[in-house]
């Protein structure tokens, strides 16, 4: 459940931060903030559910799911296929995120 939390988050900040980028870089209608800022309060709001009892550590933990998800943004909305060296990355931070999130540690 914590990978699924941390997706949608991602994709609600991606989200959200795009709107800002279309509006500002592409010149888009102001009107694209609106929904932008309501996504990047959806998108503290589910950082703000996953159950890890420091703040700190879901911060970083969610970076690599953040990079990994960005990739598919740029494939899948931007029409850019990653490369290998963007594939690699990102499986190197999932890796990451990945021991943050499942290491054992005492209570």
């Amino acid at each position: 459940m914590t990978y699924l939390l941390y997706t949608a988050a991602a994709l609600a900040e991606i989200a959200g931060c795009f709107s800002v980028w279309a509006w500002w870089r592409l010149e888009k209608s102001p009107l694209w903030l609106l929904p932008g800022f309501a996504s990047l309060l959806v998108f503290a709001w589910l950082l703000a559910l996953i159950g890890i009892g420091a703040a700190g550590r879901a911060y970083a933990a969610y970076g690599g799911i953040y990079i990994a998800a960005s990739l598919a943004w740029l494939w899948l909305v931007e029409g850019v296929r990653p490369d290998r060296w963007d594939l690699a990355g990102a499986a190197l931070c999932m890796a990451g995120a990945s021991i943050i999130l499942l290491a054992p540690r005492g209570a």
